[in-house]
């Protein structure tokens, strides 16, 4: 077999020489730009595969991809940048890596957790400020006597509640789609059920139609008087200006959030005033090791499918005719 031509987005990883001395004599590999279509045209140009991470691949992008291109790999779990209607009309194959930040991003959601309960940042403030008052630090309640509720269940859900469960009463789990009931936990009957049981909500699902919007100032009323929310899955599950109204008026004590309708946060963002919230950049996923196995798995899978037509750490996902994922292919 030829050495394969690797197109990847320029910004998807770091160390650069690591990676072409890493897959030298396996690929070559190219930093393109895939900022525009015209950018992809040129740059995907006789190329066998394509490899981004939070890159968008519009339709208009993927059509712009040179013919030679027979395989995406997304170095990461989310689905929601690639149209995969586009991708499959074209006979391009996507792969991604559920796997290889979800004990990452489980101890984040924790982390964001423990932040917001425990009110760090406000204490911090406090003393920096001179030990002057402790405004900010009332109301924080016992955790071991809370109600935990998972949404989404999926590998990253199922590590977060390993790592919950020790320190609070109750963890309650609902998704959409059945699933396992991890050791500790317990069902609840149904999304209206979880979101009135549960004093902490962490958010462990993929974006999709169906679930974009999907907690929106309904759901947050339904949370008990002083819930905190955590959100490391997609931003556009939560409707943010309903959380934003919701932290004002207290009835949701603190939210912690790695992820964002729109990346960057721009500065008109409502959360960006909001009282008792951590925000972070999109990074539960990060460690020095997981960076290496998200470049690492993503290129060699991709290099593997071109010759195989198969993967070793993550999941061919195959588009169905209305552009969705299809069950298999679970971002989480």
């Amino acid at each position: 077999m030829t050495s394969p031509v690797i197109a990847v987005a320029d910004g998807a990883f770091s160390g650069r020489h690591t990676i072409e001395r890493e897959f030298a004599g396996q690929a070559a590999i190219r930093w393109a730009d895939l900022s525009s279509a015209a950018a992809a045209r040129q740059s995907t140009a006789g190329a066998d595969a394509v490899v981004v991470t939070l890159q968008r691949l519009s339709a208009e992008i993927i059509d712009a991809f040179g013919p030679s291109v027979r395989v995406i790999g997304r170095g990461g779990v989310g689905l929601d940048t690639i149209d995969l209607a586009a991708a499959a009309s074209r006979g391009i194959a996507v792969v991604n890596q559920p796997a290889y930040g979800a004990q990452e991003v489980a101890t984040h959601a924790l982390a964001l957790l423990l932040a917001v309960h425990r009110r760090l940042l406000a204490a911090d403030r406090y003393v920096r400020s001179g030990w002057a008052g402790p405004a900010g630090l009332d109301g924080i309640q016992p955790l071991d006597e809370a109600t935990v509720g998972v949404l989404g269940c999926g590998r990253i859900g199922n590590a977060f509640v390993e790592r919950v469960r020790p320190l609070v009463r109750q963890v309650l789990i609902y998704d959409a789609v059945p699933v396992p009931v991890p050791a500790g936990a317990e069902w609840a009957a149904g999304l209206d059920d979880l979101l009135a049981r549960s004093a902490v909500l962490s958010l462990h699902l993929p974006l999709s139609d169906s679930t974009r919007g999907l907690i929106g100032a309904r759901e947050l009323g339904l949370l008990p008087s002083g819930a905190v929310v955590v959100n490391v899955s997609r931003g556009g599950i939560i409707d943010e200006p309903a959380l934003a109204d919701a932290l004002h008026s207290g009835h949701v004590s603190g939210a912690g959030l790695d992820v964002f309708t729109e990346e960057p946060l721009p500065s008109t963002s409502p959360l960006l005033g909001t009282p008792n919230t951590v925000l972070t950049p999109h990074c539960a996923s990060f460690s020095d090791r997981a960076a290496h196995r998200l470049s690492r798995w993503t290129i060699g899978d991709v290099i593997q499918y071109l010759d195989q037509g198969s993967v070793e750490h993550g999941v061919i996902v195959v588009a169905a005719p209305d552009g969705l994922a299809l069950p298999g292919a679970r971002q989480d």
